[in-house]
């Protein structure tokens, strides 16, 4: 399963990174707008865990282009804040299946990743 995370915290990156590789999936990190859309233009992630307030550029923008050029991908929102807290997410973007905090336990990340990832791979 092809993962992309962006994610503007480098560390809390590479942790949800290296224990959904140690789940076998293949990872890719970065951390905004810009690298995200490159990336997709290189290869179509079958999910993307994508942080909702990034430091460059807007989640939104990433989850659009998610939906014209990845269709099948689904994206699992993460935040600190509690805008969005009511689910409305969802009605901002088509391909988000998950909404969840930045605190999330690894363990519950994967089995989230896993889920939507396969319905989408």
């Amino acid at each position: 399963m092809r993962v992309l995370i962006v994610e503007s915290n480098p560390d809390l990156g590479r942790i949800w990174m290296r224990y959904l590789e140690r789940q076998g999936m293949n990872v890719v990190l970065v951390s905004g707008q810009d690298a995200a859309i490159a990336r997709m233009q290189q290869e179509a992630p079958d999910l993307i865990v994508l942080d909702l307030v990034l430091n460059n550029g807007s989640a939104f923008a990433v989850a659009d282009y998610a939906n014209y050029r990845c269709p099948s991908a689904r994206v699992i929102f993460t935040t600190n804040a509690s805008f969005f807290s009511d689910g409305s997410i969802f009605q901002h973007a088509a391909n988000a299946c998950a909404f969840v905090t930045k605190q999330v336990d690894p363990e519950d990340l994967s089995a989230m990743v896993e889920h939507y990832g396969k319905a989408a791979s």
